[in-house]
């Protein structure tokens, strides 16, 4: 797999996910007939291995450096193979790879560049100040782009080979960032975006990077992030976040 010989490529984030990281490669491989690159951002368990196994080319950073960076690595790798197709995977078997053809159709049907798989179409909860600032985001997003995202912090999307060359020279590295901001960086830079309902489990396994006080403070932070964007843009479109 180290050179493509599909025209799909699925880019997998993962720390310390040794419990999922090889069904999820499994899965991808399995139900999508995708490449598959996993991003072993600074695990201290066999992450790196498992996935390798499983049938994954692996790139492994010397220390955590968070999703967005893991991701840029990702797109960068897209970029020079030349894959005309990406998704986003989470590595924590949350996300239904099945379900993923809606995403790559939405990008190689629709023309779309950027596609957010939406868990709440499909009835997905979460509960108390989270839900109220993740509503509160999404219809301030929205507006921002024109386009209605209700779920504007998911991690299962595709992108096209314009917005993988775009994110690839710069992506938000802040956690959560790395799924709101893209998408005004994406507006700015005139892709066109899109959302579509998808299916989400639970985490199967590992447990996750951040507790809910932590993703409601990132929430609040984004609102403040999103309400001075467009005075931030000229240095984030020049060097990241």
């Amino acid at each position: 797999m180290a050179d493509p010989h599909g025209t799909l490529l699925a880019i997998v984030p993962a720390l310390n996910e040794e419990a999922t990281v090889g069904d999820v490669v499994k899965a991808i491989i399995g139900d999508l007939e995708a490449d598959v690159l996993v991003i072993d951002d600074g695990s201290s368990d066999r992450t790196a291995l498992l996935a390798r196994d499983a049938g994954a080319v692996v790139v492994r950073h010397p220390f955590n450096l968070g999703v967005g960076a893991a991701l840029r690595t990702g797109f960068k790798y897209a970029r020079r193979t030349g894959y005309p197709v990406v998704i986003q995977v989470d590595a924590d078997g949350q996300h239904d790879t099945a379900g993923a053809h809606a995403l790559v159709a939405a990008v190689v049907d629709g023309g779309v560049d950027l596609v957010v798989g939406s868990r709440f179409a499909e009835g997905y909860q979460v509960s108390g100040l989270r839900r109220l600032s993740m509503r509160a985001l999404s219809r301030t997003v929205s507006r921002r782009l024109g386009v209605e995202i209700t779920d504007t912090t998911s991690g299962f999307r595709a992108f096209s080979a314009r917005a993988v060359d775009r994110f690839a020279a710069s992506y938000p590295s802040q956690y959560l960032s790395d799924t709101v901001e893209a998408l005004l960086l994406a507006h700015d830079d005139g892709l066109r975006i899109a959302e579509v309902p998808v299916r989400m489990r639970e985490r199967m396994g590992g447990r996750a990077s951040a507790g809910r006080i932590k993703s409601v403070f990132h929430l609040v932070r984004l609102m403040l992030v999103v309400s001075i964007h467009r005075f931030r843009r000229p240095a984030l479109v020049g060097g990241g976040s």
